[in-house]
């Protein structure tokens, strides 16, 4: 393995528009009905090697949100490389893969599981998943990464109370300071469930940004506390994965919204 630390990167220019990745397991195996949240080993490796042949730059979300205020600059081809929930196999098998390209990334953690098991899956589909534990959140910042906050224990938010909300959210930045002793200022929102309300609550408990799962490239106005992203998807092809890059949609998606921008009834 080799043990090079995310490389820095100095910045040329800010692009209208960067890809923010997301990405929940990689395992050689998924169970049924999560496939399209798991992508294989291989697949990533494959992905990620395209994106260092095509002279992307990994970078944080610092950066991302100081260039949008005029206080540093982006790589010419930046992208960012998210991980929600902290599943142990990312570890295991995007973790070395990222550390071979130089590449930076960051980890979405639900505190409340850590070194245990995702129970919130269990009641939507009959089985849970390993997390990482506290020394391997440890050794994931020690390394270069970051990590950040998906909650306590992975709620929709929108269905608390905005006490209960604000709590879930604090408590995790909490944990994870004290865990990792270091600021944690980002955020995930666990099946991207937000409204207005969970979002003031993430700006109050002093998140700078939160990542939603809206699907689309994320632009110079994009809400820092709604960020949109790019899912990547063990069902779909690899063409698929390098399409969304440049559109966020997959290659059938775009043909679709082609045509219809094309048919004489749509037009009028």
């Amino acid at each position: 393995m080799n043990h090079r630390r995310p490389r820095s990167v100095a910045g040329v220019t800010t692009p209208r528009s960067v890809p923010i990745l997301m990405y929940h397991q990689i395992a050689r195996r998924s169970p049924a009905g999560f496939e399209k949240f798991v992508v294989s080993p291989a697949a990533f490796a494959r992905q990620m090697q395209w994106l260092a042949w095509r002279g992307y730059a990994t970078i944080g979300l610092d950066l991302l949100l100081d260039a949008r205020e005029g206080r540093a600059a982006l790589p010419p081809r930046p992208v960012l490389v998210t991980f929600d929930d902290g599943f142990q196999e990312c570890v295991d098998h995007a973790v070395p893969v990222l550390r071979a390209h130089g590449f930076s990334a960051i980890f979405y953690l639900v505190t409340g599981c850590m070194g245990a098991t995702s129970r919130w899956l269990r009641p939507v589909l009959g089985f849970e998943l390993p997390i990482m534990s506290w020394s391997s959140a440890r050794a994931l910042v020690d390394a270069g990464f970051d990590c950040g906050a998906h909650t306590v224990s992975h709620p929709h938010l929108t269905s608390l109370s905005a006490d209960a909300s604000r709590q879930e959210l604090a408590d995790a930045r909490a944990a994870l300071e004290a865990e990792l002793g270091r600021p944690v200022r980002h955020l995930a929102y666990p099946f991207g469930s937000y409204d207005a309300g969970v979002r003031a609550g993430a700006e109050e408990v002093g998140y700078r940004s939160a990542c939603s799962v809206r699907i689309g490239l994320s632009g110079a106005a994009d809400d820092r506390l709604a960020l949109h992203r790019v899912p990547v998807s063990g069902t779909e092809s690899f063409a698929d994965f390098v399409w969304r890059l440049r559109t966020a949609h997959t290659v059938a998606e775009s043909v679709r919204s082609a045509w219809r921008r094309l048919r004489p009834g749509a037009r009028r």
